[in-house]
């Protein structure tokens, strides 16, 4: 099983047993802004559930989709996953349980992926690509060093109306050099 450990979390291949909180977490209204109605259908999140942990024994490799655990308390709190793509880029993707935002978890489960992607698949590029209206996406993307490439207007049509999208992304080069030892001293003094 892979795993990835952070200071609070544990990044692991998706288990049966994490569904049920997989659903809760798709049925939170605040999750729910940004997905039409049928992508947050509770039997859709059954369905990836299911898909994320076949994706898991796949040789080679091209999607993890990884359950966000909660060390303190072993529970389930949300999904982060990094997609493997054509030309050595992948597209990533990160959502967590209402109660656990707003404490840096998911920039710490999205930081670690970032870095396994860079350091251990040796990805080019990552990019990652939400609503234009998701400002907590957006600023997260940011934070990790992402920048924005692209904006794209009316580019989804769901909840009877068209959406703009905003597409981020950090290059390998990039992401090697704000995580350099001598960055990162800089970043705690500041």
């Amino acid at each position: 099983m892979f795993k990835l450990e952070t200071t609070h979390l544990i990044l692991r291949d998706m288990q049966p047993t994490d569904e049920a909180a997989f659903v809760a977490i798709s049925q939170q209204s605040k999750y729910q802004r940004f997905y039409s109605e049928t992508d947050c259908a509770p039997d859709k999140y059954r369905q990836l559930t299911k898909l994320f942990i076949e994706q898991a024994s796949e040789h080679p490799r091209t999607a993890y989709q990884l359950a966000i655990e909660y060390k303190a308390t072993g529970k389930f709190i949300g999904t982060v996953c990094l997609r493997l793509e054509a030309n050595n880029q992948a597209s990533m993707g990160c959502g967590m349980s209402r109660e656990y935002q707003g404490h840096g978890l998911i920039h710490e489960a999205a930081h670690a992926l970032l870095d396994f992607g860079f350091r251990t698949l040796a990805v080019h590029r990552i990019y990652a690509e939400t609503i234009s209206q998701n400002r907590a996406a957006i600023r997260l993307c940011k934070t990790l060093g992402m920048r924005q490439e692209g904006y794209f207007r009316e580019h989804r049509f769901f909840k009877d109306q068209w959406w703009d999208t905003v597409v981020l992304a950090i290059l390998q080069r990039e992401w090697q050099q704000s995580s350099s030892p001598a960055n990162q001293a800089y970043k705690e003094r500041s």
